[in-house]
């Protein structure tokens, strides 16, 4: 486990930029944290740190964004209005589990029981009004 506490945007997203170097094609990363909390910042860190050229939005209406721009892709979802399996599964969530890139999952917990089993779960908890505890949890690389 990995644990780091945050005091800026800007921190949040060079801590992803280093999680970032850990990661391989095939990774799905299931972020947990309330609004507001920094998982886009820490999206678009992970974006960075992949190498991706890609300007990184949260993808609330979208339900995906995809980040192409770079050798490692990066698959932005965002499940906070996924409430069924037939809503996950027209958000093409499963034909993303077969690509090669990271999948990025807010409101990862709204899907629990559709996420792969070596799943890296990353939890974003404030704790002041800039500060965040961030915590992340996976094999022998976290």
């Amino acid at each position: 486990m990995i644990q780091f506490t945050s005091h800026s945007t800007a921190q949040t997203e060079a801590f992803a930029a280093r999680i970032a170097q850990k990661l391989r094609a095939g990774d799905v990363i299931a972020c947990r944290g309330g609004m507001g909390a920094g998982k886009t910042a820490f999206a678009r860190g992970l974006a960075r740190g992949l190498g991706l050229a890609d300007d990184v939005s949260s993808p609330t209406f979208a339900l995906v964004h995809e980040y192409t721009r770079g050798e490692l892709a990066l698959y932005h979802f965002d499940m906070y209005r996924v409430s069924d399996f037939d809503e996950l599964y027209s958000t093409g969530f499963f034909d993303y589990l077969g690509q090669d890139g990271v999948l990025f999952i807010e409101w990862s917990e709204n899907i629990t029981s559709a996420l792969p089993e070596h799943t890296i779960l990353l939890t974003i908890s404030p704790t002041g009004e800039d500060t965040r505890d961030i915590r992340i949890e996976g094999d022998e690389r976290f």
